[in-house]
Parts: structure tokens; C-alpha cells; sequence
């Protein structure tokens, strides 16, 4: 089993922003895989469904960005699942917009959700998948929470799938193969 936590903040105010496409990514999952994600548990939006033999949960929490360990946790708990097994996806400034970067572990790196998790959690190793939304203009903050530019619409979208397809091959072979397929924007190269 495996849960994918996209991080976000809830609600229309936040539809589109840069800080949201972690919840984007979820989203395109649950297309994909035809998961109603209109349920809520764990402090999130909730479902489940299949990913070849592989159960899969996949949330949005619901407690705004830098409460999301109140979600993870209580899931991780739930389903006893191995923090190995359960990848968050995540906004980054720090890579260009168009760019993911796969990780067995590792920092928060200053963003205030993984954070949050890592604490609740007790540790930073879990995997992650940040998704390029940078590098920011202006302040931090006020760049987060914007929406994409319309000449970025055709990046996000692609990114946003790279990543959904980042998932499906993580779900399938794990971090090391995925990390060899996408850290570097090589996403055609053997499975």
C-alpha cells in the first residue's frame, strides 16, 4: 500500500496558486485512476483505488499548508504504512518552473508544510517529490501564493503531469528508478 499526500491550502482563494500544485498533481491522479476525492478523513480530502496490483490512498489536506502533518500522520498511522510508502509532493522555488526533483529524504528546505510533517512525523526521511514553481519574484510569500502567468499555463501542465507520471513510475519501481528517470528531465529513459 501507498499514500500520496499532495500539499496545498484549501479553498477557491487558493485554486491555482504555486503553493497549490501539489494538490494539482493529486488531482490528475485522480483523474487518471477515476478516484471520487470528494470524501474527507484524516483532516483531508481522501480516496482510494488501484495502481496496477498496488492500493493506493491519496489526500489533500484540508488544515491549510503549514498544519499538513495533522493529515499525514493520522493516515500514516491508520493504514501502518512505512514512511517509505507514503511520498508528499510539494511546491519548489528552489528549481526552475517545469523541473521535479525526487528524494528518499531529506530537509524541509524552508518550506513550512514539509516542516510541519517532518515534526509530527519525528523525521525527514520520507519521500518527496518537489514540483518546480520558481525561481520567486519579489517576496517569498506573496510569489507562493500567486497564480501562474498565462504564458506559464503550458508548463504547469506538463509539469503537473511529469509529475503525476513520477508517481505511477514510484508506485511501480520505487525511488532509486524514479529519481533515474526524472531528477534530470530524463523521463523517456527505460523503465
Amino acid at each position: 500500500m501507498k499514500i500520496i499526500v499532495g500539499l496545498g491550502n484549501p479553498g477557491p482563494k487558493y485554486d491555482g496558486t504555486r503553493h497549490n500544485i501539489g494538490f494539482e498533481v493529486v488531482d490528475t491522479l485522480a483523474k487518471r485512476w477515476a478516484v471520487d476525492m470528494n470524501q474527507e478523513k484524516f483532516h483531508a480530502w481522501f480516496g482510494q483505488s488501484f495502481a496496477g496490483d498496488e492500493k493506493v490512498v491519496l489526500l489533500k489536506p484540508t488544515t491549510f499548508m503549514n498544519r499538513s502533518g495533522q493529515a499525514v500522520l493520522p493516515a500514516g498511522k491508520f493504514y501502518q504504512v512505512p514512511l517509505e510508502d507514503m511520498l508528499v509532493i510539494v511546491d519548489e522555488w528552489a528549481l526552475p518552473l517545469g523541473r521535479i526533483r525526487i528524494r528518499p529524504k531529506g530537509s524541509p528546505g524552508g518550506h513550512n508544510g514539509m516542516a510541519d510533517i517532518a515534526q509530527k512525523l519525528g523525521t525527514n526521511e520520507f519521500p518527496r517529490l518537489r514540483v518546480g514553481i520558481g525561481p520567486p519574484i519579489g517576496n517569498y510569500v506573496t510569489f507562493v501564493l500567486s497564480r501562474f502567468h498565462e504564458e506559464e499555463h503550458p508548463v504547469v501542465r506538463q509539469v503537473v503531469d511529469d509529475a503525476a507520471d513520477a508517481v505511477e513510475c514510484w508506485i511501480k519501481n520505487g525511488t532509486d528508478v524514479t529519481m533515474g528517470r526524472f531528477n534530470a528531465g530524463k523521463k523517456d529513459a527505460p523503465e
